[in-house]
């Protein structure tokens, strides 16, 4: 269901009875005649779903996240704020750009649509910028022939499963993270797509090397072995970014959790 597109129409029909109530019912009021319930109502409530429109098409959207993709920086069940204007403002629902601000950047958090269903939002890093050589190979990520610098921590447990990963602090750009990998998983990427620009990857036993298109960006979860992403699907174009991932505003199972993130 597209919530963008079902506000719209709200917008639009509340915009009408809020225009026929100043036009025509104001009048009736004044000289102390009914008016239409639905158009009292109507009249009423637009106000407040224009500003909630507003609000979530051209500046903060929420979004809660339903995987482990990517654990350890977000859990099953953080609600997440999105900067809708970071990366620029986009039309609602059609979701094109008409005014730039900034690009994307490596280490970033972004929800976009996702390439192979643009109705779902999916949520990932961004790892390989346009022109990038974005290299995963023995489980190890180097960019433009330069190994990522990576440095291992204490193991990452899951509460669910009681079960530990490996975890490590990883550098992209400017933006220092923790990742996961699982010694056990194997290196290859199983269940690869037949995705646009295909052929600007190399696919072996080690995993994967790709070269990433103008206006198209490399995603990866930070749960890297339980995550499927552009390793397997492929890229994201510019068109498909909806915004940067920035802020965790509640968790019912840990309200420590409440805070900005990166």
């Amino acid at each position: 269901m597209n919530f963008a597109l079902i506000l719209l129409v709200l917008v639009v029909l509340t915009g009408i009875l809020y225009a026929v109530d100043i036009l025509k019912f104001r009048k009736l009021r004044a000289a102390n005649d009914k008016q239409p319930l639905w158009v009292e109502w109507g009249a009423d409530f637009f106000p407040v779903i224009l500003i909630v429109f507003v609000l979530r098409s051209f500046l903060f959207e929420p979004f809660k996240i339903p995987s482990g993709s990517m654990i350890p920086t977000l859990l099953v069940g953080d609600f997440i704020l999105v900067n809708k204007f970071t990366y620029g403002i986009r039309l609602p629902v059609i979701n094109t750009k008409i005014i730039d601000i900034n690009e994307p950047q490596r280490g970033d958090v972004m929800v976009f649509r996702y390439p192979e269903d643009p109705s779902l939002d999916y949520i990932k890093r961004v790892v390989g910028m346009p022109g990038d050589t974005v290299a995963y190979q023995d489980k190890k990520l180097s960019i433009n022939g330069q190994a990522v610098e990576m440095k291992q921590v204490a193991d990452f447990l899951h509460p669910e499963r009681l079960y530990y990963s490996e975890q490590y602090t990883e550098k992209l750009g400017d933006v220092e993270h923790r990742v996961l990998n699982d010694a056990d998983a194997p290196a290859y990427i199983p269940g690869v797509s037949s995705f646009p620009y295909r052929e600007n990857c190399t696919y072996n036993a080690s995993g994967v090397i790709c070269k990433v298109p103008d206006g198209h960006y490399f995603m990866m979860g930070d749960n890297r072995d339980n995550s499927r992403d552009s390793r397997a699907w492929g890229f994201v174009p510019e068109q498909n970014i909806v915004g940067k991932a920035f802020f965790i505003w509640l968790n019912f199972s840990d309200f420590s959790r409440i805070g900005a993130f990166r």
